[in-house]
């Protein structure tokens, strides 16, 4: 394959692996809220759903290993038990929820079927995908993600060209911080180091051919082209969502949100194309989750095909039991495990991204330290136990945020590169 077309074919499989259910639902509400400040919101929204997520695949392009090697800096172990929360965490909240997307936008406006069959034919098919990973890079590449971004273009252009640039109030007391956090929701930086090494293993499996040079410069290359596109499509949707908001009631849903944009865009047709757009996006993340989840057990267990084909068959079935509950509850359940596992994985990210004469051993150990003590309060906050936490916003800066990690993590990585701590 030429080496132009292999960087969009890889680009166009990252876009689509990182394009799923909450990347689709979520940006539209950003701007329904938003009003006139649907830029400063898109501008966050981007930090942890663009930036971040990409700078993860560069990092994979610079290590060329897996979810491990992001950790093992701080320790063996604390790399080990990171990967595990991340893949459990993967499994269990953002790949069924594609299901449950796919359930509400996708199959219930057209059919009067349970949720159950919905997921249980929906895994059934990542499990086919799966077990043919060899062939995803192509099959994604190639096929599903040009149908998604030639149905998202639609859906935007027809609205940046029918409504006027008129906004409503502003809704968030804190635009740019606010478009931060609901990007986590989008699960893009643990998207990273998942299906970083997704992408790394499938090139590793199509061809034995380049050098770690070619394969660096590719990914790197696919990467930025992915976060392009990222880009374009978040701040056309969060525009798109602020250009409609007389047509829809205040407590309007994330997904009637976009249900009624796409009517409203593409008329009677609009409905069908949503349910093809929320299957194809939804259905692209989740075989990335599996497969990732199942290319990491697969190497804890020296290389086993059967260790692969059960964890992929144990992700499936999590998919079908879990996918079987609303969107709402799915995103409500997962934000305490966000606030606390998010920040870890930025800061691997970052670290692992910058060059390592400023990212010694001991600088990951005392960063990832600052940033799990810092990130307490955020978990606690996010379960409930806000009031008893008040007294302490006011010696943490951005806690009030729920970013108070942020500062910590910063002046630690700078005192430990002053002092020029290397080892």
């Amino acid at each position: 394959m030429h080496p132009n077309k292999k960087i969009l074919v890889t680009a166009f499989a990252l876009f689509s692996l990182f394009f799923g259910a909450g990347n689709l639902i979520l940006p539209p509400l950003l701007g329904f809220n938003s009003g006139s400040v649907w830029w400063l919101v898109a501008l966050g929204f981007c930090v942890s759903s663009v930036i971040i997520p990409i700078s993860g695949i560069l990092a994979h392009a610079k290590l060329q290993g897996t979810i491990f090697d992001f950790g093992k800096k701080v320790s063996p172990t604390f790399a080990l038990v990171y990967s595990i929360i991340i893949y459990a965490i993967s499994i269990s909240l953002p790949s069924p929820r594609t299901a449950s997307v796919t359930h509400e936008m996708g199959i219930q406006p057209f059919f009067d079927s349970p949720s159950w069959l919905t997921s249980t034919i929906y895994f059934g098919l990542v499990f086919i995908f799966v077990i043919n990973r060899s062939k995803i890079l192509n099959i994604i590449g190639k096929v599903l993600t040009p149908a998604i971004i030639i149905i998202l273009l639609l859906l935007i252009g027809n609205i940046l060209f029918s409504f006027p640039f008129d906004f409503s109030e502003v809704k968030f007391p804190s635009p740019f911080t606010d478009g931060i956090l609901e990007g986590y929701q989008t699960f893009d930086a643990i998207g990273a180091v998942v299906v970083g090494g997704v992408i790394i293993i499938s090139i590793n499996l199509e061809s034995n051919q380049g050098s770690y040079a070619d394969k660096k410069v590719l990914i790197r290359k696919a990467g930025w082209l992915a976060g392009l596109g990222l880009f374009l499509i978040y701040t056309g949707l969060i525009i798109s969502g602020a250009m409609v908001h007389g047509s829809f009631g205040p407590a309007i849903s994330r997904t009637a949100l976009l249900s009624g944009m796409t009517t409203l865009s593409l008329g009677s047709f609009g409905n069908l194309c949503l349910s093809i757009l929320v299957s194809l996006a939804c259905f692209t993340t989740a075989v990335g989750i599996v497969t990732g989840t199942s290319d990491f057990v697969k190497s804890r267990f020296k290389n086993s095909q059967i260790a692969y084909i059960l964890t992929a068959i144990i992700g499936c079935i999590l998919g079908v039991a879990i996918g079987q509950f609303n969107v709402a509850y799915i995103i409500a359940v997962a934000l305490p495990a966000l606030m606390f596992i998010y920040p870890i994985t930025i800061v691997l990210i970052v670290l692992n991204v910058i060059p390592e004469k400023y990212a010694s051993a001991k600088v990951f150990k005392a960063v990832v330290i600052a940033t799990v003590i810092f990130s307490i309060p955020d978990f606690l906050g996010s379960v409930g136990l806000s009031e008893e936490l008040v007294f302490l916003q006011g010696y943490i800066p951005l806690s009030t945020y729920s970013m108070g990690w942020v500062l910590p993590a910063l002046v630690i990585f700078v005192l430990m590169n002053i002092l020029k701590i290397k080892k």
